[in-house]
């Protein structure tokens, strides 16, 4: 078994020297072909957790587990490292990097980078992003720190992550959501889509009642959704239903549909000119609604 676990990778002394070791930090340094796209076995004590690493909680019970799996089959899966210096900083692989620990391992198996500090926090973004266990709040927080942090625009996430911009701006807008309602969403107490019901409605009051509503009576997501309906039923402005032909309201959902904010459209009596109204509550709002636009 060990013979098994050591083919996985060879020691870093095997694939570079000593006064290499150190100096290769960059894809233009002599020897960095050496060292890229290999997998070497790195020393524990060598390596160090991202700070910016964006999963913030560990599951002993899980890494306890995971532990048991190492010390019985090794590490199956390398863990990423970012060369710097003669120490190794984790892109990816945070929890076999613990869990190894756990088990009593000297040193892992590893994919070794070359990278700058952005790309380092883009790459462990991402990798975070095509986990399963992620809940839906961890992954908008992700999402916001690639458009924010990196300067993503949404059309490259979406590309980076292969997921539609709709998508990542419904994931987006539950952090709207105040902090006991993504509490619960965390929690799982709640649905993702529970929580994309309530952000719909625009008062807050609203949103508190169908929450308390939600949890009290056990709803599912269609019946929040029901709720929802009956709730705007009395902010409904009547005049407008009655008065705005069939065709134009149905451009009116589309268009919010589309730019997620409200909009209203109002007509001449004859249907054949008129002006769309679009409503932002803040700067977020306008920026989404330009993002569109462009």
């Amino acid at each position: 078994m060990k013979d098994k676990k050591r083919a996985m990778g060879r020691g870093l002394g095997a694939i570079l020297s000593a006064e290499s070791k150190g100096s290769i930090n960059n894809a233009t340094d002599i020897g960095a072909e050496k060292l890229v796209g290999n997998i070497v076995e790195v020393s524990l004590e060598d390596i160090y957790p991202n700070a910016t690493q964006p999963r913030t909680y560990f599951d002993e019970k899980a890494l306890n587990d995971l532990a048991q799996s190492i010390k019985s089959l090794g590490v199956i899966q390398p863990i990423t490292l970012r060369k710097d210096g003669e120490k190794f900083e984790i892109i990816s692989g945070e929890r076999r990097f613990r869990a190894s620990k756990i088990a009593g391992l000297k040193s892992v198996p590893a994919y070794i980078r070359l990278v700058n500090d952005q790309e380092l926090l883009e790459m462990a973004l991402v990798e975070n992003i095509q986990r399963e266990d992620l809940d839906a709040i961890e992954v908008a927080l992700t999402y916001q720190r690639l458009l924010e942090e990196i300067g993503l625009t949404q059309e490259n996430l979406s590309q980076r992550v292969g997921k539609e911009r709709s998508t990542i701006t419904n994931s987006i807008r539950l952090l709207r959501l105040s902090p006991v309602v993504q509490d619960a969403i965390r929690s799982s107490e709640i649905s993702a889509g529970h929580g994309r019901a309530i952000i719909s409605l625009e008062d807050e009051e609203l949103q508190n009642v169908l929450f308390k509503k939600i949890i009290s009576q056990k709803l599912n997501v269609r019946q929040a959704e029901q709720e929802v309906q009956k709730l705007k039923k009395p902010q409904v402005k009547t005049k407008n239903i009655s008065n705005l032909p069939n065709h134009l309201k149905k451009a009116e959902k589309n268009i919010s549909d589309i730019l997620d904010v409200k909009v209203e459209i109002k007509s001449s009596a004859n249907g054949k000119k008129g002006k769309i109204v679009l409503d932002f509550k803040n700067e977020q709002e306008l920026e989404q609604i330009l993002a569109h636009i462009h």
